[in-house]
């Protein structure tokens, strides 16, 4: 596995101060990309939190599964979570380790009280004592938020920079566009009020026993859910029911519980769960299987595949202007674009982690990814093998069908209905469910005649 490291240099510790006046939440910057430009320690807001306690355990939250393993737990040091702003909300996001659960807080335009909030997308630090001074918080006293370094500029002459160098394994940087792309496929499937959610939530196993491995179901059954043990219509999948520990920090805050997923049909799938919150939301995002992180769900190599989709998504991303709501329809007006490659732009820019999606909203919303987002695209494995097979000559063309030589086998992909299907064993494990075959995939380039010498765009 491809792995290097990211530094994130922070002016200072971010730190939650006591004074006279009340708290304060300082929450310290790293490198991140602005309208202005990159910036080293971009200023995204300062004001109060409407609910601070609320806030502070969703934050925490996040925290908790950005230095969490579920499955394989080893100790990895992990990458503080990301935070745009989006001009009338502040989004802070997550990945686990092993890359299996994708953790958002949106603290939306009634939580926050102040001056408006900035744009732009940036690392925030998120330290062991900071975790220790939020678990502590209490009461509702108010509490000053501060994104960003003071309103004076930093200067570092005479200063420590606070410095840190975690991994960033290529598989981390896929996972984090899969899930979003998977999201934009899901559809609301439950909403449960505050009692039913926190009464079904807790009695969850919170351990990775024999209770809590495998594929898991559930189906709306009046105000919760009830277990099933095959994906019936309507149902949708619980992978990993451990991996929502993270909730319980909000559970007794909670509103009402909405759950998403895509379509039933049988196999492991992925879903996501959202505790509506005072002004906020937390999501948390399961992979299919609590063994198999996302970044080998292969949802994003279509839109890989393609030079039209490349060289819309070069043009969409000019329009984008750190929209907390990216609306298609516009974007193809202001493109001169049909509203179909627009979407298919985004899924691409979705992989450079240029947007993410917020199902609540069922849109997509723009951000830029505080690192070199593309080589998620450069070392994804199947990309890279098909984009070989492409350029050596290894894919002869027949009618619907196709014969693909690889090593000393050769293989049969046909299509049909637009679907292509293949003779090896990776179709016959999965039938398309984590996306093509490298066999397919150079099929489909050839026929669409993409560029695949040297996998340039």
């Amino acid at each position: 596995m491809t792995r290097t490291s990211q530094a994130l240099a922070y002016s200072r510790p971010s730190v939650l101060a006591s004074s006279q006046a009340g708290q304060s939440l300082g929450l310290e910057t790293a490198g991140g990309s602005t309208p202005h430009g990159a910036e080293a320690h971009p200023r995204f807001f300062s004001g109060f939190l409407a609910s601070p306690r609320i806030a502070a355990r969703g934050l925490l939250a996040v925290a908790d599964v950005a230095a969490a393993r579920y499955y394989q737990r080893t100790l990895l040091s992990s990458l503080d979570p990301v935070v745009t702003g989006n001009g009338d909300r502040l989004r802070f996001e997550s990945f686990s380790g092993c890359c299996g659960v994708y953790a958002r807080l949106d603290v939306l335009s009634e939580g926050l009280e102040g001056v408006e909030t900035g744009h732009g997308t940036t690392n925030v630090d998120v330290n062991d004592p900071l975790r220790e001074a939020l678990s502590r918080m209490g009461g509702d006293e108010p509490l000053h938020l501060r994104v960003g370094p003071q309103e004076m500029a930093v200067t570092t002459t005479g200063g420590a920079i606070v410095e840190k160098k975690v991994p960033l394994p290529d598989r981390w940087l896929r996972g984090f566009a899969e899930a979003q792309v998977a999201s934009a496929a899901f559809d609301l499937r439950a909403e449960l009020p505050a009692a039913d959610a926190v009464r079904f939530l807790r009695s969850l196993p919170s351990s990775s026993g024999s209770a809590a491995r495998g594929a898991r179901w559930v189906v709306p059954a009046g105000r919760t859910l009830r277990p099933t043990t095959r994906p019936v219509p309507g149902a949708v999948c619980l992978p990993g029911p451990q991996r929502l520990t993270a909730l319980q920090r909000v559970l007794r805050y909670a509103s009402a519980l909405r759950v998403y997923g895509p379509v039933a049909d049988g196999a492991a799938a992925a879903s996501a769960w959202e505790v509506v919150l005072p002004g906020m939301r937390l999501t948390l995002t399961l992979s299919p299987d609590a063994s198999r992180g996302f970044s080998g769900e292969g949802g994003v190599l279509e839109a890989l595949a393609t030079d039209d989709a490349a060289a819309d998504a070069e043009l969409v991303s000019v329009l984008l202007a750190w929209e907390p709501r990216i609306e298609p329809d516009r974007l193809a007006e202001q493109a001169g674009l049909p509203v179909e490659r627009v979407r298919a732009a985004l899924v691409r820019l979705g992989t450079a982690g240029r947007v993410g999606y917020d199902l609540a909203d069922a849109a997509y919303f723009h951000r830029e990814l505080p690192y070199d987002a593309d080589r998620a695209e450069r070392h994804n494995p199947r990309l890279v093998a098909a984009r070989r097979l492409a350029r050596e000559g290894a894919v002869v063309l027949d009618g619907e069908a196709a014969a693909v030589r690889s090593g000393d086998r050769r293989y049969q992909v046909r299509e049909r209905s637009g679907a292509l299907s293949c003779t090896c064993q990776w179709w016959a494990d999965y039938r398309g469910r984590r996306g093509p075959c490298k066999h397919a995939l150079a099929v489909r380039m050839v026929r669409r005649g993409a560029a695949v010498a040297g996998g340039a765009r």
